[in-house]
């Protein structure tokens, strides 16, 4: 049964396209709609559809209107996104995050690998704790700066880039095999991470490492100004990239995050991070900094619990989120 009240009875062409729509959607169903491209054929279909000649008084259909569809095709994908945390930052005698608080939380870790934060035991003892607890894994590689945290450009040349990257997840990579567990996905750290937002060069190096170790990893990446190049250069390189939220950071009007410096930058209401959280997965948009509102369509939020203020963060986030009819799962599990 088509929802066609949602659809203004003054666009025929396009109430005719989503009723079209909904009967393809089942047909797709029964043969496994999901796994077959289906998605990708009723989108594609959709724009076809609306470039069809028009009846006389028709008006021309908006973008705005064609991403109705494109939120509905969310919606029959039974809302569920990924919850991940940076976790595994501990080193040697120095304890760093509730890693033990906050993984029961989350759905995927990204663990640090030693070069911003982390060592071999902490990498250890971090793979065991998301064992238990059914929590996927993700390597979290940044630069080679353990005094600021791996938040400091460097200049590194591309070759090197690529080096951290493979070095990084190989360590990981090894300690999973120890105990049976194998990698989901790479998320870069910090100043890496927001430079290979801005850098095309840096995004590919990223990359191309990630590749050459593994194509079934996926990449977590910034939606930042130039996510439509980062997901070519991941098709370039056959790697599934998908783009984050943060729930409790501030963004600028062209998507990038709020510099850590600057006031406001870290959000510490939880009803207003929870709130952010539900308007992107329903909406795929946020209030800039500014107030401007900006698409950030995510298929995993980033959550941090290095205190105990943010473990409170992260359960209201959860429970909202399972409130609202959303499921939390590991992101390999449904893209």
């Amino acid at each position: 049964r088509p929802c066609c009240a949602l659809l203004p009875d003054r666009y025929p062409n396009l109430l005719r396209s989503y009723t079209i729509f909904c009967i393809q959607v089942i047909r797709f169903k029964v043969r496994g709609w999901e796994n077959s491209g289906g998605a990708d054929f009723t989108l594609n279909y959709l724009t076809r559809q609306s470039s069809v000649s028009k009846e006389p008084d028709e008006p021309q259909n908006t973008e705005s209107e064609l991403r109705f569809f494109k939120y509905n095709r969310k919606e029959h994908r039974e809302m569920k996104i990924d919850l991940n945390a940076d976790v595994g930052e501990s080193f040697g005698v120095y304890k760093i995050g509730l890693d033990e608080e906050v993984i029961p939380l989350i759905s995927s870790a990204n663990i640090a690998c030693g070069f911003h934060a982390g060592d071999p035991t902490a990498m250890k003892r971090t793979i065991a704790l998301a064992k238990e607890h059914g929590v996927a894994l993700g390597a979290h590689p940044g630069f080679p700066d353990l005094l600021g945290f791996g938040r400091r450009n460097m200049d590194a040349t591309l070759e090197e880039v690529r080096d951290y990257i493979t070095y990084q997840i190989g360590a990981l990579q090894a300690f999973a095999t120890s105990q049976k567990m194998k990698l989901q996905h790479v998320k870069a750290h910090g100043a890496l991470y927001n430079m290979a937002a801005q850098d095309m060069r840096i995004a590919e190096a990223i990359t191309e490492a990630v590749s050459k170790l593994d194509k079934n990893l996926i990449l977590v990446m910034l939606p930042g100004p130039k996510k439509d190049v980062v997901q070519e250069i991941g098709k370039q390189y056959d790697i599934r990239v998908v783009f984050e939220f943060f729930a409790d950071r501030a963004y600028n009007s062209d998507g990038t995050l709020v510099s850590r410096s600057e006031p406001g930058a870290v959000i510490h209401d939880h009803q207003f991070a929870a709130d952010r959280v539900i308007k992107m997965v329903t909406e795929d948009k946020i209030a800039s900094k500014d107030g401007t509102e900006i698409e950030v369509a995510s298929d995993t939020i980033c959550v941090h619990g290095d205190n105990p203020a943010a473990v409170k963060l992260v359960k209201h986030i959860r429970e909202s989120l399972l409130s609202s009819g959303v499921e939390i799962t590991p992101m390999g599990q449904f893209l």
